[in-house]
């Protein structure tokens, strides 16, 4: 007896139970094969026989392309994620659920990368540091945070020059 060469319906419906699941949710190769329409007197053999490749090739490559096909319709990239997200707000904006709006705009802010999550984790107590190694610590984040923390663009310094009155050699305009 040699390996078939196509998928009989059962073949696929079994493949297509141990991917997709049933209305339950997801199936043991047993609850799958009992689906298909195998006996359950058998199944969970059957359904174990049916995901060994070296006795149900065509099967398992069914079963592996039934697999790739889901992961590529539910693909998240950044622009499906973004898209998605804008998608979202409208949504909740037109049923005016202004948190749900907010929190999705927020989180494609952080998709996009306009916000930063950042985690400070101190050793030690601010109280346990004496006068010196505060201020010492103090100067030490002002030293190492300057670029950021002046962020005011420079101005130029007026000179307080007072107006000039109209002379008498100029006419008036």
């Amino acid at each position: 007896m040699g390996v078939p060469k196509r998928l009989t319906e059962m073949q696929m419906r079994f493949a297509e139970f141990i991917v997709f699941g049933g209305p339950d949710g997801p199936m043991t190769q047993g609850e799958a094969a009992i689906a298909a329409g195998y006996s359950p007197k058998r199944a969970r053999s059957e359904g174990s026989e049916l995901m060994n490749p070296r006795l149900s090739p065509l099967v398992v490559s069914y079963v592996g392309k039934l697999k790739e096909e889901r992961l590529e319709k539910h693909k998240v990239t950044y622009d499906t994620h973004v898209a998605e997200l804008a998608r979202i707000k409208e949504l909740a904006l037109k049923k005016h659920s202004f948190s749900a709006a907010v929190n999705a705009e927020t989180n494609r802010g952080k998709a996009g990368g306009l916000y930063i999550e950042r985690k400070i984790i101190r050793h030690g107590k601010l109280e346990d540091m004496s006068e010196q190694e505060l201020e010492a610590k103090m100067k030490q984040i002002l030293n190492d945070y300057a670029p950021i923390l002046n962020v005011t663009p420079k101005t130029e310094k007026l000179t307080n020059k007072q107006p000039k009155e109209p002379s008498e050699k100029e006419p008036p305009q």
